[in-house]
């Protein structure tokens, strides 16, 4: 018998639709660090998630000097919260991830198939990137382990 889906095909539908996630690494002094993120989808065989890091300006010019690519190098366990505000307290909804990060560099023969899909995807989902070189940037994978949702994940 098959195993049980992670997440339901409503939750899966909110995170694919989601245009942003917060992501939750752990600093060296073992608190969070959250930051906002872009990211994708796909689902084959298990469910990754991939986030550029991208030209947007930073702090640091080497993407590898970010603090969110220094803790999961060190720390590869993170979290994501999906979530939707409304007024209408009944269309409030969450989706929270948790997962292994690791870092897809673009120069890795064993994984250019699955970078430059991402960055196809990134480009599809996003428009802004396509100016940016992600091609020759690293990405943040998110291998999902477990969720939890809560509220209204259905249509807007």
């Amino acid at each position: 018998m098959p195993p049980e889906p992670l997440l339901s095909s409503i939750e899966l539908a909110f995170l694919v639709a989601a245009r942003t996630a917060v992501l939750a690494t752990i600093d060296g002094g073992g608190l969070p660090r959250l930051v906002p993120i872009c990211f994708v989808v796909t689902e084959s065989p298990r469910l990754l998630l991939h986030s550029p890091l991208d030209e947007k300006p930073k702090r640091v010019v080497d993407p590898h000097d970010l603090e969110r690519v220094r803790d999961i190098l060190e720390r590869p366990g993170v979290a994501l919260l999906i979530d939707r505000w409304s007024e209408d307290w009944s269309r409030l909804g969450w989706l929270r991830l948790q997962g292994i990060a690791e870092l897809v560099e673009p120069d890795d023969a064993a994984v250019a198939h699955e970078h430059a899909t991402a960055v196809a995807a990134l480009r599809e989902k996003y428009p802004q990137y396509e100016s940016h070189r992600l091609e020759d940037r690293p990405l943040i994978r998110i291998a999902v382990e477990r969720s939890r949702s809560w509220g209204n994940l259905g249509e807007d």
